[in-house]
């Protein structure tokens, strides 16, 4: 099953709501946030229910099936391990509407075992990440009587590899990675807010691609990685690089004609960095954005279609990281609602013309993990501090280095 335009268009604006905040370097998900607001808008109602379907871009009262067609889409794609958990203590009945649309066997229990009840959560979440994240980020509390969790994994590995490099970057060197390969659209110029922007597109071999966006010098982290969600969406279009001009086309972009000894097709040299990104994000810290001021003003009776218990948003959390290498890229997101109990306390003579396209991104830059066949944005961020180069040879590359 496909999810439907809608429900991926609506996801993929959380995410640039999302973007538009961001100032330096992180990662997020807004896949692993969308279907737990939609859960959450399902049961809830007055201006809790209102707020969380104008966070969702969708009607309030589709929210549940929307939430559920995004899950089921997310088990779907190749390369995306994708999980919902759902906790509850023994003193909270869930509305039997409610809890029927959730996968069977989801329920766990909250023991009341603080150690314990840690434990399992935090075993749960390295085991839906495949070990990439250890802990659920939550402070488990005397009144925590309900957890709503999403865990997702995704990895790809690149159709064309890179090639290990020297970067310069900000006056430093960085462990770049460079490729080179036939055709010019894999890179494209598009103009948003912020203004021009480089989408370079990095292939995986199981429909997973990721999407390095360099904006102009001046431009804000969140309109660069903004534009590149409403690239990913047809909202803004984008040139593809076989109809930009030569010469300077794009941030960090050039494109020039070459003299060839025999007959070659356009080609495109990606040069970029490897990063790593771990990022913690407290959702409650900009409630609006999320649909949740009202869910988490410290009163009850805000979900009575998920619960009778006297329940209230306690905490909204999500822990990201993103891994960009010479093979493949590797994400993984955990994200969490929490409610509590409120009722208690790289010559011969040139004969052909050819054209070459060189993108360099040597200062910071977006990028977004995009599903290629429904267009979800699964993962985003900013890079602005990529790996360092080997610590072994800090001025480089030795002068006599081994051969394996």
């Amino acid at each position: 099953m496909r999810a439907a335009d809608a429900v991926i268009g609506a996801a993929n604006g959380l995410t640039a709501r999302w973007a538009a905040g961001i100032r330096a370097g992180t990662v997020f998900s807004g896949a692993g946030v969308w279907p737990l607001l939609a859960l959450l808008a399902d049961g809830a109602a007055g201006a809790a229910r209102q707020e969380l379907g104008a966070a969702l871009g969708l009607p309030a009262g589709q929210a549940g099936a929307a939430g559920r067609e995004l899950l089921a889409a997310l088990e779907e794609i190749e390369g995306l391990e994708s999980a919902l958990g759902l906790w509850t203590a023994r003193t909270v009945e869930l509305r039997e509407g409610w809890a029927a649309g959730l996968p069977a066997g989801l329920h766990g229990v909250l023991t009341g075992d603080a150690a314990a009840d840690r434990g399992a959560l935090d075993a749960w979440a390295e085991r839906r990440t495949g070990g990439v994240i250890g802990r659920l980020p939550v402070p488990l509390r005397p009144d925590t009587s309900l957890l709503l969790v999403t865990a997702l994994a995704l990895r790809t590995d690149w159709e064309t590899p890179f090639r290990g490099d020297l970067m310069p970057w900000r006056e430093h060197d960085r462990a770049g990675l460079t490729r080179t390969r036939a055709g010019l659209d894999e890179v494209a110029v598009a103009h948003g807010p912020g203004g021009a922007v480089t989408v370079a597109t990095v292939r995986g071999t199981n429909g997973l691609d990721v999407l390095l966006l360099l904006g102009e010098e001046e431009a804000a982290p969140g309109a660069v990685v903004g534009t590149g969600v409403e690239v990913v969406s047809g909202a803004v279009p984008a040139v593809p690089g076989s109809r930009l001009p030569v010469g300077p086309a794009g941030p960090g972009l050039r494109l020039e004609r070459l003299r060839t000894v025999r007959p070659e097709p356009p080609a495109l040299t990606l040069r970029t960095v490897e990063f790593a990104l771990t990022a913690h994000h407290d959702l409650l810290a900009r409630a609006e954005s999320f649909g949740l001021a009202t869910a988490a003003d410290g009163t009850p009776g805000h979900f009575p279609g998920i619960s009778a218990a006297p329940l209230g948003l306690a905490s909204a959390r999500q822990s990201a990281t993103a891994t960009f290498s010479a093979e493949g890229f590797r994400a993984a997101a955990v994200t969490l609602m929490e409610a509590e109990w409120l009722g208690w306390e790289d010559r011969p003579e040139p004969r052909h013309g050819t054209t070459r396209a060189h993108a360099v991104f040597d200062r910071p830059f977006g990028f977004l993990a995009v599903h290629r066949g429904t267009g979800l944005v699964l993962a985003a961020g900013w890079v602005d501090d990529p790996k360092r180069f080997p610590e072994d040879f800090p001025e480089g590359f030795p002068e006599d280095s081994p051969e394996d």
